[in-house]
């Protein structure tokens, strides 16, 4: 028998009620903004009061505590909130590589579950975001002022950094403030109200080089913001592999706030290194081009905050605001200041730490959460949001439940995963592979490039007692007293690259994992050798020069 049409009137019109119950999702993300320039996760910084906005929806919401990524890199990192798979598997492990449309599950999945869908602001996967309903974004870094978007239906041609771009527009002002409009603009104009809306808010700032909108220059002018406690004096941080043998690569790995690192710091880039005053000593220049960098990059935050707040007041005069999962993040951590490191990359705390917010009233608790939480959670928690169970080709898995309790299940993780790619591009951090728990973090820098079986710089193993050492000051690794811990770590970082697909014969530089797995006399005795040739090479370049 046929269906009647008294019976497909009433399918049609539960499927609406029920499309009408799923939750809008919006997952803002600005790009390096670090959990210690927020002022809900406290710290030195919050009596400057840089995030009201942010801090506003924390306050209503649940803060997530121990939010890590995989790989503190901006286009890994937006892979793997995309695709819900580690960068092994979805072929974004460094920056050079893009997420066409057809692995843009994320947006797929939401598409399929009844959603509309936009994306607005950096994209940085290279690939146009054609998963989405909508688009306008950034190509690849973008630019901070007078930005050029690719755009759904735009044909317009317009030029960046000498690039030719076919289908985009140009705006007028600071990035923050164009992206901000554009939301607005989607919004007003672009949304439809019969379906549920995944929409994600993505911020270029607070990226390096820290270019704010004008009207901030008064902001902390005349303020001297504390510095880290670590910043001059780096203790017991690192091992061979950050500092070499006796210390002699020091000046080369890691880009520094002072002059450490000599061939990148902070008192040669950056506006405000236009006005130090260069005849000082080391100790006092330092401390000015930290000052410098961070009102810089401060102002950039309180930017997005205050554009942040157009938002979400538009949200509540149209009645959408608490029938919204509002989720904030950063693509990764950054340094502002700690052991005098610039940027983000390592697996220290102040990078591999993102800032996770969730704000829903009608199911989600008001609290913080210490739960374990990685990058490659955060699709599948927006799926079970919208009612989709996570696909199968997802290595993340859904923390709603402990959004919703304040409490962890028996599946809730244990410990998160990272690992660094990049071996010694841009700011000269050694390719390197970590695993952290709630007590302790392993570090296993390997030092060898992409494509190569041979470690260039000195590989070596760190383990930090976060519960005695939360700033990573003190790497206890050849501390007797820990050996039955290190055994315990060794063996589930093991585990969880075989489970993350890390572990494949492919990656050449999986040989060097392997040849320094269990340093032994040996091994160290030849991380001294490679420690010595690299500053050989160094100190060749530098003659050449």
């Amino acid at each position: 028998m046929k269906p009647s049409k008294i019976g497909l009137t009433f399918l049609f019109m539960v499927g609406l009620a029920s499309a009408a119950e799923k939750p809008n999702v919006l997952f803002i993300m600005s790009d390096d903004h670090t959990s210690q320039a927020i002022g809900a996760y406290g710290g030195r910084l919050a009596s400057l009061n840089p995030t009201p906005t942010i801090d506003s929806i924390a306050a209503e919401g649940m803060v997530m505590e121990n939010a890590f990524c995989q790989n503190a890199i901006c286009t890994p990192s937006r892979a793997c909130i995309m695709t819900g798979q580690s960068n092994a598997v979805n072929g974004c492990p460094t920056l050079g590589q893009g997420l066409p449309k057809e692995r843009q599950y994320l947006a797929l999945e939401m598409r399929k579950a009844g959603y509309q869908t936009g994306v607005i602001g950096k994209w940085h996967l290279h690939a146009l975001p054609e998963a989405f309903d909508y688009y306008k974004v950034l190509p690849k870094q973008g630019t901070y002022f007078d930005p050029v978007f690719y755009e759904t239906g735009a044909t317009g041609i317009n030029q960046f950094r000498g690039q030719t771009c076919n289908g985009t527009v140009q705006m007028k002002g600071h990035s923050s403030d164009c992206i901000a409009d554009s939301a607005l603009e989607w919004f007003e104009t672009k949304r439809d109200p019969s379906k549920p809306f995944f929409f994600c808010l993505q911020f270029k700032a607070p990226h390096d080089m820290f270019e704010y909108a004008p009207r901030y220059e008064d902001y902390l002018a005349d303020v001297i913001i504390p510095e880290p406690a670590n910043m001059r004096d780096r203790k017991n941080n690192g091992s061979i592999a950050t500092r070499g043998a006796n210390g002699e690569l020091i000046p080369y790995i890691g880009t520094s706030i002072g002059r450490r690192n000599l061939r990148r710091n902070y008192t040669k880039t950056g506006a405000w290194a236009k006005t130090l005053d260069r005849s000082k000593s080391d100790d006092e220049i330092i401390g000015d081009a930290y000052q410098g960098y961070l009102k810089a990059y401060l102002r950039c935050v309180k930017g997005v905050d205050d554009n942040l707040k157009r938002v979400i007041d538009y949200l509540k005069a149209e009645g959408l605001y608490d029938n919204t999962v509002i989720m904030y993040t950063g693509d990764q951590g950054f340094y502002l200041g700690e052991h005098d490191f610039m940027d983000k990359r390592w697996a220290y705390e102040e990078s591999m730490r993102m800032p996770f917010i969730v704000r829903y009233p009608k199911t989600v608790q008001v609290g913080r959460s210490d739960a374990m939480v990685e990058n490659i959670d955060y699709g599948p928690t927006m799926l079970d949001f919208a009612g989709v169970k996570t696909p199968d080709y997802m290595h993340g898995q859904s923390f709603k439940n402990v959004l919703e309790t304040g409490k962890e299940s028996t599946d809730s993780k244990q410990a998160a995963y990272y690992h660094y790619w990049m071996h010694m591009a841009s700011h000269d951090n050694p390719g390197h592979i970590a695993i952290r728990t709630k007590r302790y973090k392993l570090i296993l820098f390997y030092g060898a490039p992409l494509k190569s079986d041979q470690a260039e710089t000195p590989p070596g193993w760190e383990l930090y007692d976060l519960k005695n050492d939360p700033t990573e000051d003190n790497n206890v690794y050849d501390n007797p007293e820990y050996a039955g811990v290190i055994e315990k770590l060794k063996k589930q970082l093991k585990e969880r690259r075989t489970e993350l697909g890390e572990d494949d014969p492919k990656f050449a530089f999986n040989k060097v994992i392997d040849e320094f797995w269990d340093y032994d006399a040996a091994d160290r005795a030849r991380a001294i050798e490679i420690s010595h040739q690299y500053l050989e090479s160094k100190t060749v370049k530098q003659e050449k020069n």
